[in-house]
């Protein structure tokens, strides 16, 4: 009886001893299977987000863009920090790159119409794009202010466009009849022929997109 009663002693010893060190395992192996399986989970999202972001903000210009605002005045009126607190109208004549369009505009006597009007988009062409047209058929078309009102009034639209509304859309302009537009990124064209070389500036009452080509109406 004694012999027996001294190994079932050990034997409760040694079940006691082993089972804190299974438990103990147990424990550790967990922890670190709920940790190896949260840090993926936590990660890919992070990754994704900042895979993301870059593409979309490339697709969709918060500020101007184009190989033309490089010759953006840095300080001063005409500058677009300057621009931002002018009306369109007062805003272009501060821009030496547009001043052909600022004398057709005050001959046609639509500066108070431009500079009152809100929230409006206007693609303004450049010096270079009255260039292009040739010199007499330029000095009949200032010369008739009907039709001067017709050409300029093209160039407007009654909403402000964002370069994303600009990659496929059509739109009702001031003239009244419709111009279309086309592109991604930071290259549009206006009507498949007028390139946008300086485009979403802002003024006081309208967003601008700087053109190469004098848009006609049909």
């Amino acid at each position: 009886m004694t012999t027996s009663r001294i190994r079932r002693a050990a034997v409760a010893v040694a079940a006691a001893a082993v089972l804190p060190f299974s438990l103990a395992a147990c424990s550790d192996s967990g922890k670190d299977e709920a940790s190896g399986a949260g840090a993926p989970a936590s990660s890919a999202p992070a990754q994704e987000t900042a895979s993301s972001a870059p593409a979309d903000s490339e697709m969709t210009p918060d500020g101007p863009f184009g190989p033309a605002c490089a010759g953006v005045p840095k300080e001063g009126a005409g500058s677009f920090d300057g621009m931002a607190k002018d009306p369109v109208a007062t805003a272009a004549s501060n821009n030496p790159a547009l001043s052909t369009l600022v004398t057709a505009v005050k001959k046609a006597g639509l500066v108070d119409t431009l500079n009152n009007a809100q929230n409006i988009t206007v693609f303004a062409p450049t010096n270079d794009a009255f260039a292009k047209i040739p010199k007499a058929d330029l000095d009949k078309v200032l010369a008739d202010k009907d039709m001067l009102t017709k050409v300029l009034t093209y160039h407007v639209v009654g909403e402000k466009l964002t370069p994303k509304q600009l990659e496929n859309g059509t739109f009702e302009t001031l003239e009244k009849s419709t111009l279309t537009t086309k592109g991604s990124g930071e290259e549009y064209t206006v009507n498949d022929s007028s390139k946008v070389v300086c485009g979403n500036v802002p003024t006081a009452n309208a967003t601008v997109y700087i053109v190469d080509t004098v848009l006609m109406p049909k």
